[in-house]
């Protein structure tokens, strides 16, 4: 049975609060649907080892349940002050039969993104798809908002851990192996209040074509994924209530996304299924054109 993209979930989110970073799902009054009670497996990742970073919410959870049920096992990288998040997609990854491997440290460290995969190939003696969707995302109401410290955080989380986690996982990565980035719909509309967070989804993009070029000849793809207005954690970090409750509304299909609505493209992009995409980015925007 079809459903209307239109109103098949939340329109909007009243009277959802400001949190300070890191930002918890645990502390949404309006949970995110990350494909609990909807995503069904067809076991195209079977036998398969991911890590993903941001694994604890929001669209890393999503993907974790969703590769969980694939058949994969899945390691996720978080924040120590997200454990209680985290502690909810392990018990999701368990519930599904596959292992969970709980990584928390911060991305920021070189050192810690080649612990990361360390520490994953030593648990699941391989690695076969890495997930880079952790993200820091900053807003400025004008220049004089953009510090060095804004600039430089974010552009460490966003850019150069992908860069290293990369450096880290391609040597373990054997032909078929797959790297999705999370990008940006801002990474071509780049919302002038949104100026250093659209930088650094820009460069993903960029960041992911090169990749695939660089990467080809050892038979490894890369891709990402831009998603548009999903309701995450992130949304109450950098958004004021009205804000937030207005949330979507802008795009064609009017409403956000849900976490669990951006699992299928990650899964294809894993899966021999989309063993003949390397370098694309699929927007999944609710209707907003990235041209």
């Amino acid at each position: 049975m079809t459903q209307d993209p239109r109103t098949s979930a939340l329109a909007s989110f009243p009277d959802e609060q400001h949190q300070p970073r890191p930002g918890l799902e645990a502390d949404m009054r309006t949970k995110p649907d990350h494909g609990e009670d909807s995503y069904v497996g067809k076991g195209l990742l079977t036998g398969l080892a991911a890590l993903i970073t941001g694994g604890d919410s929001g669209i890393g959870r999503a993907v974790a349940i969703a590769y969980a049920r694939e058949g994969a096992d899945v390691a996720i990288s978080f924040l120590p002050d997200e454990q209680v998040d985290a502690a909810e997609t392990q018990r999701w990854v368990e519930k599904a039969g596959r292992q969970c491997l709980m990584l928390p440290g911060d991305i920021r460290d070189p050192g810690w993104c080649q612990a990361l995969v360390d520490k994953t190939v030593e648990a699941f003696g391989r690695l076969d798809i890495l997930v880079n969707n952790a993200a820091a995302q900053t807003t400025n109401e004008g220049l004089a908002d953009i510090s060095v410290a804004n600039v430089e955080g974010a552009f460490r989380a966003n850019v150069f851990a992908p860069i290293w986690l990369v450096q880290a996982a391609a040597r373990h990565m054997k032909p078929g192996a797959s790297i999705i980035n999370t990008t940006s719909v801002q990474a071509k509309v780049a919302g002038k209040s949104m100026i250093v967070y659209a930088a650094t989804k820009g460069a993903i993009a960029s960041l992911t074509i090169g990749l695939s070029n660089l990467l080809a000849p050892q038979g490894i793809r890369v891709n990402c994924v831009a998603p548009g207005p999903v309701w995450t954690p992130i949304q109450p970090i950098a958004k004021s209530p009205d804000q937030m409750e207005e949330l979507g509304q802008n795009t064609p299909l009017g409403r956000a996304g849900q976490p669990g609505e951006l699992a299928g493209a990650y899964v294809l992009l894993a899966a021999q299924e989309g063993s003949y995409m390397s370098g694309a980015l699929i927007p999944v925007t609710g209707g907003m054109p990235m041209l």
